[in-house]
């Protein structure tokens, strides 16, 4: 049994480990930092940490999230670094059983290898993500690590 962040994005339900959220937050004022990739919203403050914001919407759509009221921040914390996930809605904290979880062949493709499985709840299908490697996916993730080192 793992307990789960689950949000939308784009109109699907996607969901991450409760144990890496720190807080979720109203989208409040977005610093851009210029020479980022796309994906890069720019940096905010939360909890008088300074943490990059990254559009989940762009990086599984290619569109940039139209923020409205429902829009949320997912505050996470990586190995590497404090991150910020824009999100269109975070729906619910739940409990997902071992048994309610499937491995998909996606997970062999590098472009979705951030994918750790699916799970079917009460005719739902919601896509597990691994955050960790989702960064790590990345185009242009090493300049984010380099401007979040030179920030320490």
């Amino acid at each position: 049994m793992s307990k789960v962040v689950v949000f939308r994005t784009g109109n699907e339900e996607y969901a991450i480990p409760l144990q890496l959220v720190v807080s979720i937050e109203k989208i409040g004022t977005v610093t851009p930092i210029p020479n980022m990739p796309d994906y890069v919203k720019g940096v905010i403050e939360i909890r008088q940490e300074i943490i990059p914001i990254i559009d989940l919407e762009f990086i599984f759509y290619q569109r940039f999230l139209e923020i409205n009221e429902n829009a949320r921040l997912i505050s996470i914390q990586t190995e590497q670094f404090p991150l910020g996930i824009l999100v269109n809605e975070v729906k619910e904290i739940i409990e997902i059983p071992a048994e309610n979880i499937k491995q998909v062949a996606l997970i062999s493709f590098a472009d979705t290898a951030y994918i750790s499985g699916i799970a079917s709840i009460e005719g739902r299908l919601i896509t597990l993500v691994n955050p960790e490697v989702l960064i790590d996916s990345l185009e242009g993730i090493k300049d984010l690590k380099e401007y979040m080192g030179s920030r320490r």
